[in-house]
């Protein structure tokens, strides 16, 4: 009995999680194979090339790691998580190193493994939330004294700046919800964390004012072109206002015009997708958007999954997908609020607000509620780290209800 009582309080595998999880691959193989099967690209390759199958691969890396993530206490592997932190921020740096890192579409974000890319900013992102709660499982009396709080926000700023670099700014926002909510939960003070929110909000105001409105030729710093432009996309801002000359002519302003349409035209065509599908969809590979490349086919099968979903399944799907996300998240906050300790429970807040963030920007981006950043749909966009790192994440809160101990 003595021996009995000593042991960690064990629960069982959460059917319902696991079910949600299921649901969601299974969208994700149907799905990336139903976009990219009129893809001429992958018409003649073999199956192993094929998109669908190596989501599959990549969902059996994903469960297997979280599996092994499960077997050992979650207070054990925190005892590493500044270990894990600072192998990903040197990763972070040598993927900027010219030679090193992979460059597409103007970005350094990757490692070519060959056969495969590695992205290791998803896999900062884990190892962010595990050194997060550690630092902050301190007593809560340690989170009154400023240079303790500023340590914190450090350890958020230093992986947020490095993928700010690649550049990569979806990616590098998704840290910030996350590293708030945690020090909300953690106990900071609220007049720190209100300075903080106040102060973050009136930074992007004024970056927004100086994308804007401050001319070319006084800016000592500018944003990547391509970054300007999906924010005049996103708040409808005419392009001759800010490239058109005083005496552009007439060519020249078509000339700017066509760019404008042509860096609409993603969402716009992901926006058709959504409309189209009505309540049961057009039926699965069906899709005209799609089937007929309108939504181009670089971007259909992974930032812009969504919109293919909910072309061919319709509200149904649609809401089916939302409906699995929403069983994890509260599994997620279900886990928090019983967890017996600090760090699980900070440990489940920042895998929860992390997942909601990525969800919610990249259905906004489909429908046009968010600028397009390029942040993948956790288990549905294709993409092998992505879908490795959500289940790790995600086999962080099953970790915390197998191992939850008294303190």
């Amino acid at each position: 009995m003595q021996e009995e009582a000593t042991q960690p309080h064990v629960q069982r595998l959460d059917k319902i999680l696991l079910l949600a999880l299921g649901g969601l691959m299974l969208f994700g193989i149907a799905f990336v194979l139903s976009a990219t099967r009129s893809n001429e690209i992958y018409a003649e390759a073999s199956l192993w090339r094929q998109p669908f199958f190596k989501q599959v691969v990549f969902y059996t890396i994903g469960l297997g790691a979280a599996t092994v993530l499960c077997l050992r206490d979650y207070h054990s592997l925190a005892r590493y998580a500044f270990v894990f932190y600072w192998i990903c921020i040197a990763m972070l740096v040598v993927v900027l190193i010219p030679g090193i890192g992979a460059e597409r579409y103007g970005a350094r974000r990757w490692f070519d493994l060959g056969i495969t890319q590695f992205q290791p900013s998803e896999l900062a992102k884990v190892a962010f939330l595990l050194a997060m709660a550690q630092f902050l499982s301190r007593p809560r009396e340690e989170l009154q004294h400023k240079p303790v709080l500023l340590k914190g926000l450090g350890l958020a700023a230093l992986p947020f700046g490095l993928i700010l670099l690649e550049p990569d700014l979806g990616s590098s926002l998704m840290i910030m919800p996350a590293a708030l909510a945690m020090l909300y939960v953690a106990g900071a003070p609220a007049s720190f964390l209100k300075r903080l929110v106040g102060g973050a909000a009136g930074f992007i105001l004024l970056a927004l004012a100086y994308v804007f409105f401050v001319p070319q030729s006084w800016k000592p710093v500018s944003l990547p072109d391509y970054q300007k432009r999906r924010l005049m996309v996103y708040f409808g801002v005419d392009y001759t206002q800010q490239y058109a000359k005083p005496n552009a002519t007439r060519t020249e302003i078509q000339r700017i015009k066509a760019m404008q349409r042509r860096d609409s035209y993603n969402v716009a065509q992901a926006m058709i997708s959504v409309g189209s599908g009505g309540i049961s969809g057009k039926g699965w590979g069906e899709g005209i958007q799609n089937a007929h490349g309108y939504l181009p086919r670089g971007v259909s099968h992974n930032d812009f999954i969504f919109s293919v979903i909910a072309e061919e399944s319709g509200f149904v799907g649609s809401a089916l997908v939302i409906g699995f996300y929403s069983i994890i998240l509260m599994v997620g906050i279900r886990v928090a609020g019983q967890a017996r300790d600090r760090l699980g429970r900070l440990l489940a807040v920042g895998v929860v607000v992390l997942l909601f963030s990525h969800v919610f920007v990249n259905i906004g981006m489909n429908i046009r509620l968010v600028p397009v950043t390029g942040v993948p749909l956790p288990l549905l966009s294709y993409g092998g780290t992505s879908i490795v790192c959500s289940l790790v994440a995600i086999g962080f809160l099953q970790n915390i209800q197998l191992h939850q101990r008294s303190i």
